[in-house]
């Protein structure tokens, strides 16, 4: 469905972030983008959506295709409609705006009332905590109920590929839990493609078909969800776990340099 290959991204046409970074999602699949914070994974996630050219990035060499579609030279627009939507990092609810009013922006750019209106009931299915809040002003939610609420907005376009920017990110760990097991669902029962980025690796695997790990602007590692969760350089720099399964002090992992391999 989504190739991206061998793309370099810039910033203001001197800052270089991305350094030939190439990935897949498959049809149907869930792929995590995984890696320390800096490592360029927001900004792969910008480059799929056209984000970029808002904050003066651009795509410098390679391409992105979507169902056979060379877009990386899109707006951001075009891309939404072709089945696109991303979630950004942060929990960008629209504040001043009801539950309601926020799920409706995301439908947007479609013109089916009746179906807009089915979509509601069934994002409102997945969310029910925010059905009952649905004309509640967004700005007083709590962060897990925001999450909930972007992640409904997004369903709102009717997507066949969410970008996840960090959905964990700041949550308590049974919120994120119920997150996780709600985004499985819509891509199990609603097909949509998934490629999630995130910083909380065990979550990300549990539910992924595929990871890639990401540093610094390259893609270092990559293979299937359950070989990556048992790999001892990912458990290692990214669970915080020794090779006898006992947890690490953040300064230990901070200052343990990379492998030589993941330098090359």
């Amino acid at each position: 469905m989504l190739q991206v290959n061998n793309i370099e991204v810039c910033y203001l046409g001197v800052i270089q972030v991305l350094r030939g970074v190439s990935l897949e999602v498959g049809d149907g699949k869930i792929i995590a983008l995984l890696g320390a914070n800096g490592g360029g994974k927001t900004t792969t996630l910008k480059a799929i959506s056209g984000l970029l050219k808002t904050e003066e990035g651009e795509v410098t060499s390679g391409n992105i295709c979507f169902d056979g579609k060379r877009t990386d030279k899109y707006i951001p627009e075009e891309i939404a409609a072709l089945g696109i939507s991303q979630v950004m990092e942060g929990r960008r609810v629209l504040e001043h705006l009801t539950v309601e009013e926020n799920l409706l922006v995301g439908a947007y750019l479609r013109k089916d009332k009746n179906a807009v209106k089915r979509d509601m009931e069934m994002v409102y299915n997945y969310f029910p905590r925010i059905k009952q809040m649905r004309s509640r002003t967004s700005g007083y939610l709590s962060g897990g109920e925001q999450q909930m609420l972007v992640v409904g907005r997004a369903m709102m376009a009717s997507p066949r590929l969410m970008l996840l920017d960090e959905p964990s990110l700041g949550l308590a760990p049974q919120v994120v839990q119920e997150i996780y097991e709600i985004i499985l669902r819509i891509n199990t029962e609603q097909k949509v493609s998934i490629l999630v980025v995130e910083q909380n690796v065990q979550a990300a695997l549990e539910i992924a078909d595929y990871g890639y790990v990401m540093e610094s602007g390259k893609i270092v590692m990559d293979g299937p969800a359950n070989k990556l969760k048992d790999n001892e350089d990912v458990k290692e720099f990214y669970m915080g776990l020794s090779t006898v399964g006992e947890r690490k002090s953040y300064r230990e992992v901070k200052h343990y340099r990379r492998r030589k391999r993941w330098l090359a």
